[in-house]
């Protein structure tokens, strides 16, 4: 376990970005997102969750696949080099970290996404402990410890002093790349440390969604979920915004377009929603042609055909950007609540 001040840690992103990429959570017109560290960035470890989590480090919002070149009659295609530089994401939050296992799954599964493995085998990961929790979060239904992030290394904020403790081989490289900058912590730090995390999930425990009840959503629930009525009541405040797909850490749909140069044709791929009326639009129309039914296509993918198709693994880690964002206050605390009303209400009146 090792340490440093607070005051010292624009030395450590330097020492980091010296030989390698580093991204971390910056400010910029009173908004926290992740971005490329400079000397004079408004570096902001503070701010509990940046507004977009942090996975287009790995999956990026808009990337070049391939650009043809057009001379005369002659075509040539330029494919799209893959990451090959070293980089580092600093701060990433544990409900962030669990959400790039859900990314994986979907991208390092085969057909394996070149672009996305070249990232994940060059990126080391940084991730902070939550110091204080909010309203919003529920991590802790799906399994993550916010208290204890795993990562290639694991960090906490306790009083100005930053902990630092390698997890794997990634973050033990790294170590050794900042260590004339830490310090080794102490028995008494470590045991400070340890009651810093005791704290922290002090407060997870008294947060209002911390003990949702997953019970009914499963990968075996297809067709007493699907069928159920209650979307149509649920679906109606739904502006179609796509807001919730865009700040989620495991939203993984993605278009796939081409633009024009002029001289030639760049093929590019960009973050798409499933809340929005042509995805998957094709030359036949839509397979989802009602809001509802995209509606309901979100939060059952995330509660039963990921869970159905990856181990009972869930398509939510918790964040709770989706609570904070939408401007018709529907999330998937919402849904989850709603169907667990209509299971207590059924059994009630079967009594």
């Amino acid at each position: 376990m090792y340490k440093i001040a607070r005051e010292n840690l624009p030395a450590l992103f330097r020492r980091i970005a010296a030989d390698q990429e580093l991204y971390l959570p910056v400010k910029v017109s009173g908004q926290v997102n992740f971005g490329a560290w400079t000397e004079d960035a408004q570096v902001d470890l503070d701010t509990l969750k940046s507004v977009k989590s942090p996975k287009d480090a790995f999956f990026p919002q808009s990337e070049n696949l391939y650009t043809v070149v057009k001379e005369g009659k002659k075509l040539s295609v330029h494919p799209e080099k893959l990451k090959d530089q070293k980089f580092v994401v600093f701060g990433m939050k544990a409900c962030d970290v669990k959400g790039l296992e859900v990314l994986d799954r979907v991208f390092l599964s085969d057909p394996v996404d070149t672009f996305y493995a070249a990232r994940r085998e060059h990126g080391t990961v940084v991730a902070m402990a939550c110091h204080e929790p909010e309203e919003s979060c529920f991590c802790k239904v799906f399994g993550v410890d916010c208290a204890e992030p795993s990562a290639d290394v694991a960090v906490w904020m306790v009083e100005d002093v930053l902990y630092w403790k390698a997890l794997t081989a990634k973050g033990e490289e790294l170590t050794k790349t900042a260590e004339e900058l830490l310090e080794d912590a102490d028995a008494q730090e470590e045991a400070k440390l340890e009651t810093e995390k005791a704290a922290i999930r002090e407060i997870v425990e008294k947060l209002p969604y911390s003990n949702l009840s997953l019970e009914g959503w499963n990968g075996d629930a297809l067709s007493e979920k699907f069928d159920s009525p209650l979307w149509e009541t649920l679906y109606k405040p739904c502006l179609a915004c796509g807001t919730c797909t865009f700040v989620c850490p495991t939203c993984q749909c993605y278009d796939i377009k081409d633009y024009d140069t002029g001289h030639g044709v760049q093929r590019y791929r960009c973050w798409d929603s499933c809340m929005y009326s042509d995805f998957t639009m094709m030359a036949h129309g839509n397979n989802r042609t009602s809001q509802m039914q995209r509606f309901r296509q979100r939060f059952m993918h995330k509660l039963v055909y990921f869970p159905a198709n990856n181990d009972g693994m869930y398509s939510c880690v918790g964040c709770g950007r989706c609570v904070e964002k939408c401007p018709a206050a529907l999330n998937i605390v919402k849904v989850i609540k709603k169907f667990a009303e209509d299971s207590a209400d059924k059994a009630g009146g079967e009594q």
